[in-house]
This record gives C-alpha cells, structure tokens and sequence, in this order.
C-alpha cells in the first residue's frame, strides 16, 4: 500500500469533491488513463475504487474527482476528508484498458465516471473522447463539470424506470454506425441494457470496453 497525504480538498457540489493526494510514494510512479487506485476505508481490507483524473510523477500526486452518494464507507470518507489527512491506497492498477482504442472513441458512463472523463481528455489517440453520460441532478453535475474544464460531457438526466436510457441507446447506435468505439461505464445494469442494445445491432464486441463501478446493493466493483 502507498501512504499519501490530502494536499487540497474542494467541494465542488453536494455530491462531488476534487481531492489532492501528495507524497513520496506517489512519485516515479507508471501511470496510465483509466487506471483505477483503491483507497483503505478504516480497519480491515475494505477499500473503495476511484479513477485518477491525472498523476504528477515528478511531484508525486495524483487528483481524484469523488462521488458520494449514500451513506456507505465511501461516501463518508469522501464527506469526511479534510487537508492534512493521511490514507493509505493500492494502486494504479488496471482497469479500463484503451490501448490501441482510436478516435472516434465515445464513453458513457454516470457521475462516477467522471475522473475517467478528465483522466481520458487528450489521452486518446487522434483527439480524445465524446462523452454521454445519465445524471440524477444534471445541475449540480454540470457546476462540477464546469469546475474542471468538462462542460463539455453530454448530461442525460435520469428518470422514472431508466427511461432515459432509450434515449441514451438511440443516440449511441447512431454514433455506433459512423464508426465510433464504445467505453460503457459507471451503472452495472445501464451497461447491461446498453450493451445488449449495441450487439443486437451488430456492433462488434472488439469495439466495446465496459466496466461496471457500482451496482445497487452491492459492494466490491471497479
């Protein structure tokens, strides 16, 4: 594990925080967009997982852009955190890997998503990444967005039996059938329903990267 220090904590909305992680452990470290770190929650080997937006290798940091929701181990420690606390953190490992994944690349995802999202601005081969993603309160998420030079992320808000995702799966297709390769992320069963909506259509599965962070109920994905 690689001890760190909060360099910086800024609340961005209700929901989201930018959080500074400093120290020598941090430095000359190989990292790589979509990685993916997990942060030690008290005792025991529970961990949370959270996508580093970038890494300074030289000064030995690394920026994450936190979503708490709930009230689990996580939520609470990204609510809880103040600069100058010490954690403890596995990592960067592997995640999503888009080696070789070249424009026109198109990621969808959730507010979890959205440390990938700036961890993948300028990464990508041949000019980055579209990004579509569904939102409980598209408001709040786009002051966060704005915050950090992302408003460009397209926001779809949620609604009543994942309706909203007819829309989202629409909209995909079409992108799908100019070329573009999909990373689906964030919800496990708005991955599912999407995925199923791609292949049906005839998308190849080597045009699909997904990765499931969270799923009602359940702990442990990344």
């Amino acid at each position: 594990m690689r001890p760190a220090r909060v360099a910086a904590v800024e609340t961005l909305s209700p929901h989201l925080r930018l959080i500074e992680l400093e120290g020598d452990a941090l430095k000359d470290v190989a990292w790589t967009a979509g990685q993916k770190i997990q942060v030690a929650m008290g005792a025991g080997l529970s961990a949370r997982t959270y996508t580093p937006m970038s890494w300074d290798t030289r000064k030995g940091s690394t920026r994450l852009l936190a979503f708490s929701h709930g009230d689990g181990p996580g939520s609470r420690w990204v609510r809880g955190l103040r600069e100058g606390d010490t954690c403890q953190f596995f990592g960067p490992r592997r995640s999503l890997d888009l080696a070789g994944f070249e424009a026109p690349v198109v990621v969808f995802g959730d507010e979890t998503s959205f440390g990938l999202a700036a961890a993948l601005r300028g990464n990508l081969q041949a000019g980055g990444a579209l990004h579509v993603y569904e939102a409980t309160d598209v408001e709040e998420s786009q002051h966060a967005l704005n915050a950090v030079n992302l408003g460009q992320v397209r926001l779809m808000a949620r609604s009543a039996n994942d309706a909203h995702l007819a829309t989202i799966e629409a909209e995909l297709l079409r992108l799908a059938a100019n070329g573009a390769r999909l990373v689906l992320t964030g919800k496990a069963s708005s991955i599912q329903r999407i995925s199923r909506a791609l292949k049906a259509a005839g998308v190849a599965s080597s045009r699909i990267k997904a990765k499931a962070y969270w799923a009602p109920g359940k702990t442990g994905l990344d």
